[in-house]
């Protein structure tokens, strides 16, 4: 199946950014949804943002404004710029993505993840 890699991540200051990149083996063409979750120590993993293969984009309420993500189908690629960080943000941050096969029927696809540190 396609892999995944992520790459980016890196240590910033408040109010900082940082561009992450993910790069897939093979072609994201027939993936419906790209997009990036993040977890934080003791926390859950979570949804950050996604970017459907029509180019609609739904983000996390606490990120919207400061983030933005973007796909290149041709490239291979899904990005996320994060901009005006929070220490809040601090997290590892994972790529996925979403192949709908039929009603019911999907599959998954995760990268190794990239850490983000945010220092205050």
């Amino acid at each position: 199946q396609v892999q995944l890699e992520e790459s980016g991540g890196g240590v910033v200051q408040t109010g900082g950014s940082l561009n992450l990149s993910c790069t897939a083996s093979g072609s994201i063409g027939n993936i419906n949804v790209m997009g990036w979750y993040r977890q934080a120590p003791g926390k859950a993993r979570e949804l950050v943002a996604d970017i459907s293969n029509e180019g609609a984009t739904n983000y996390v309420d606490f990120v919207k404004g400061r983030f933005t993500i973007s796909r290149d189908n041709a490239k291979k690629t899904v990005t996320l710029q994060m901009n005006s960080l929070k220490p809040e943000d601090a997290a590892v941050y994972y790529c996925n993505g979403y192949r709908v096969i039929r009603n019911g029927v999907h599959l998954t696809y995760w990268g190794q993840g990239t850490q983000v540190t945010v220092s205050s």
